[in-house]
């Protein structure tokens, strides 16, 4: 059986690649599927026979006729790679009935590009080649030979001459013939396109017909088309509208054909979610003109969604439960209607009675959501779509919230979003309208605690009702190039605003003022602030499966006017949690030099992931990411290093947060540096991570003591002195983080 494969001689970034030559029957076993290939098809200590059941899979027989057809394998790669005179030799170690196989390559000196010569047949697509292909392709003297880079020239002339609408040209005229006899360690190229000036035509678009079938049939019954505009309209379904389908159709009456329109077709229309299956055909008219027809089946029009998840924190323990119903097409224009139900409870098991008597808060949410492929605007602004597909979103939620004997919330948010695309890799969403309505109130007891302690402004700023009417905008720049291994940047802005228009209203109307002179809309308190954050990340790759992401993530809430004394909770930032400071749990970090300690221990309990917010946000992220096993359990299995570095600050005095203030002069000793690894298991689909954050510097401590590293290997008497202090918090320097995705 094969248990070890390597490949010695090769260079470090085509290592991966190389390994792809290998043949998978002589690969190593998953473990995890041959286990269980092995509990369902072995008896008595032998395999089976007969009636073996196709479940993981079968060990991985040494078979030296693979072997030797791998190593040819890898070595032609290695020839597309411009090491022309690469020879591969198989070595096959064997002890006791397992075998490792070594392929050890010599690569010799890798080949350039020499001198580069055209010929074509067809000055059309000449011109095209030398206006459009050329001035943007990587083969150029002088660089190293890379077939893949031939590959990607021959696309671009095939995509360049068919946007251009010669829909007859193909790959296979253009042909590069080669020659590494002239000069040493030099391939010339010949570039040959034979494509006559007789054979191709600039093709227009005759008749468009848009057709929807059913989901158990490509073909259904005689049904008479529709003419809707310049398109003729057949509906198997009896449920779509063309119109907002045909807002997607790029191929259209009297164009030119078009490649790329036909890909942009392709993509809106499968963005709009409501089709399984969308394919474009051709026929020819006669030898200019094609007439196209648009075939779709839709997707199940109904569906219904459980999900849940149980967490486990610091001793907590809970549970969540979600139920999403949707509906895609509840107007005919591939609509889609969700409908969103979640709760979740958090128990401590540590405490004595029955489970009803440990909860210590429960979550309920309600919400309602319309996507709208289009803009719901006047004069069509926004519907191009020949970037992304635009959305206008309507959405309600509802949010209510118990704390046990310390807190509840109600929270009611209604929003009006619009998203396009200004061009591939710039994305803006709008929100116009955000009406929100929040109700929080403090256990009676827990309050006047709190009032006893001199909390006024911490009761002020949660024990109350507000109303909401503003606005938010966010910019996005390079989302689209996340998961790829590149050089590039990211940007995200945002900014919220809410109250200019009420506060107008209200200089003009003479609102009426509460006890605590605040201006109030219907009763109710409204808000004014300003809100702002960015995030900025800088992807450097470093070949292989090699990447370096550094990263910027700050911003700022200034509530002014109406409530220009108050911390608007919803609003706030925390530090901390899996795709932030991961060496501290979430809302467990800040603000400042904030210590827990200051505060008594019931309020401590009480005030847990309430009091640690903050107004202002300053983090950097530093990171290295690499590949450690190419097939681990059926899995690519990537490692990470990490240094964050940050933390939340207040930007007014608060007399519960004391140390929480930002200032200049203690900024250094008020940042947090935390750093850790992580392994990523790249599932293709998804990715799992699980990262283990340590603590370095912890701005809760004074001087020298804030460098909590110097107790890793004396934990245990720094732990109990923490815990006498900070009851019943307790102090970890690892911070265990498991989710699904990328932290940035």
């Amino acid at each position: 059986m094969v248990t070890k494969v390597d490949i010695q001689g090769v260079p470090t970034e085509l290592r991966e690649s190389a390994y792809q030559y290998i043949s998978n029957e002589i690969r190593p076993n998953s473990a995890l599927n041959l286990t269980l290939y092995n509990i369902f098809n072995t008896k008595n200590g032998k395999y089976k026979t007969e009636k073996i059941r196709q479940v993981g899979e079968p060990p991985h027989i040494l078979d030296s006729s693979l072997v030797d057809l791998s190593a040819l394998q890898i070595q032609r790669f290695l020839q597309t790679k411009g090491y022309f005179k690469a020879h591969v030799s198989p070595q096959i170690e064997t002890n006791k009935k397992k075998t490792h196989i070594h392929f050890l390559v010599e690569k010799d000196t890798l080949f350039r590009v020499g001198n580069i010569e055209t010929e074509f047949d067809n000055r059309h697509i000449e011109l095209i080649y030398h206006t459009e292909v050329e001035p943007f392709s990587k083969v150029k003297t002088n660089e190293p030979y890379d077939m893949d880079r031939l590959v990607a020239l021959r696309e671009a002339l095939y995509m360049s001459a068919r946007d251009k609408g010669y829909y007859d040209y193909l790959r296979q005229h253009m042909r590069v013939a080669i020659d590494t006899t002239k000069t040493r360690y030099f391939a010339d190229l010949k570039i040959q396109v034979s494509s006559s000036d007789d054979t191709l035509r600039v093709y227009k678009i005759n008749d468009v017909r848009l057709v929807i079938h059913t989901q158990d049939q490509l073909v259904g019954s005689n049904i008479p088309a529709d003419t809707i505009g310049e398109v003729l309209f057949t509906d198997y379904t009896n449920q779509y509208k063309a119109k907002p389908l045909m807002r997607y159709m790029f191929l259209k009456k009297g164009e030119n054909y078009s490649l790329a329109n036909e890909n942009i077709s392709y993509d809106r229309l499968y963005e709009t979610n409501g089709f399984r299956n969308v394919r474009i055909n051709y026929e020819k008219v006669d030898s200019s003109r094609l007439n196209v027809t648009y075939e779709l089946i839709p997707r199940a029009l109904m569906s219904n969604q459980i999900e849940g998840e149980y967490t486990f924190s610091s001793g907590m323990r809970g549970f969540n439960v979600g139920n999403t119903f949707s509906h895609r097409n509840i107007f005919g224009g591939s609509e889609l209607l969700e409908l969103k139900v979640r709760y979740g409870l958090l128990f401590d098991p540590r405490l004595a009675g029955s489970l009803s008597q440990k909860i210590f808060n429960n979550d309920f949410q309600a919400g309602v959501n319309l996507v709208v492929p289009r803009m719901l605007l006047p004069f069509g602004w926004g519907n191009a779509g020949r970037y992304g597909l635009p959305k206008t979103t309507f959405s309600t939620s509802l949010q209510i919230f118990n704390q046990d004997q310390t807190y509840s919330n109600r929270y009611l948010i209604n929003t009006l979003n619009y998203s396009w695309w200004q061009n591939p890799n710039l994305q803006h969403s709008y929100t116009p309208i955000v009406v929100e309505y929040r109700a929080g109130k403090f256990d009676e007891n827990f309050r006047n605690e709190l009032l006893e302690e001199g909390y006024q402004l911490y009761i002020a700023s949660n024990d109350r009702q507000y109303f909401g009417l503003g606005a938010q905008y966010a910019i996005t720049w390079n989302n689209n190039k996340l998961q790829k291994l590149d050089d590039f940047s990211f940007f995200r802005g945002a900014i919220d605003l809410s109250g200019n228009t009420l506060g107008l209203l209200s200089s003009i109307f003479n609102f009426r003022k509460n006890d605590d002179d605040s201006k109030t809309l219907f009763g109710v308190t409204y808000l004014q602030y300003f809100k702002g954050e960015v995030d900025y990340r800088l992807y450097r790759y470093l070949g292989g499966n090699k990447q370096v992401v550094f990263r910027f993530n700050g911003g700022a809430i200034v509530p002014y006017g109406n409530n220009s004394r108050l911390l608007i909770f919803e609003k706030s930032f925390y530090a901390g949690g899996m795709n932030g400071m991961r060496a501290w749990q979430a809302r467990t970090l800040g603000p400042g030099n904030y210590n827990r300690s200051s505060i008594r221990e019931e309020l401590r309990r009480n005030l847990r992931n309430l009091d640690q917010l903050g107004e202002l946000k300053l983090e950097t992220n530093l990171e290295y990411r690499f590949r450690i096993w190419n097939n681990f359990f059926g899995a690519k299995l990537n490692g990470a290093t990490f240094l964050d570095m940050g933390n939340i600050w207040l930007l007014r005095e608060n007399e519960l947060n004391r140390g929480g203030l930002f200032k200049f002069d203690r900024f250094f000793s008020q940042v947090a540096i935390g750093t850790g690894v992580g392994l990523r298991f790249d599932m293709d689909y998804f990715t799992i991570r699980l990262d283990t954050g340590l603590k370095l510097k912890d701005p809760q401590f004074e001087g020298k003591d804030q460098w909590v590293i110097q107790h890793l290997f004396d934990l245990g008497p720094f732990k109990r002195a923490y815990y006498d202090t900070h009851k019943p918090d307790r102090y970890g320097l690892f911070q265990f983080n498991f989710g699904v995705g990328m932290p940035f």
